[in-house]
């Protein structure tokens, strides 16, 4: 945070900590509403500044879903992976598929395209959200 002079405040340690040790993808209102519930009061201007410096520095990602606003998860520099969303909980699974992936190659290669890059979110319920509404035909993972 100094190479921007911005101070190590208590404020800025805690959305780094909660951003860098979360499993889910959080908005910069989901990190403000956690802080609070803890106890700590963080203004908006000092979430997203922090985002910035973290973003710019490469410690987290960016990712966008269509929500209208965007989503943070810490750099783990996993190989390339796809995502499973669910729509009630907001559970976030990655996983990698080697034959989606060649799939993507040939369908590239079809249209005549060098691909680049691709992203797949598969938007549902997650399982345990399905057993917990009662919704039958589900997997049995959580």
């Amino acid at each position: 945070m100094t190479e921007r002079q911005l101070p190590l405040t208590p404020q800025r340690l805690a959305i780094a900590d909660l951003l860098l040790g979360s499993e889910s993808h959080l908005s910069a209102e989901e990190l403000i509403e956690t802080l609070a519930g803890k106890g700590l009061k963080v203004g908006t201007a000092t979430v997203y500044r922090t985002i910035d410096v973290m973003l710019e520095s490469g410690f987290i990602v960016e990712r966008d879903r269509g929500e209208g606003f965007r989503r943070f998860e810490p750099n783990r520099e996993l190989p390339h992976h796809e995502q499973l969303l669910c729509t009630v909980c907001g559970r976030v699974e990655e996983f990698r598929d080697g034959a989606l992936e060649r799939m993507t190659q040939r369908v590239a290669d079809a249209h005549g395209y060098v691909r680049e890059r691709h992203r797949l979110v598969i938007y549902g319920t997650c399982g345990g959200c399905a057993r917990a509404a009662g919704l039958t035909g589900v997997a049995t993972r959580a």
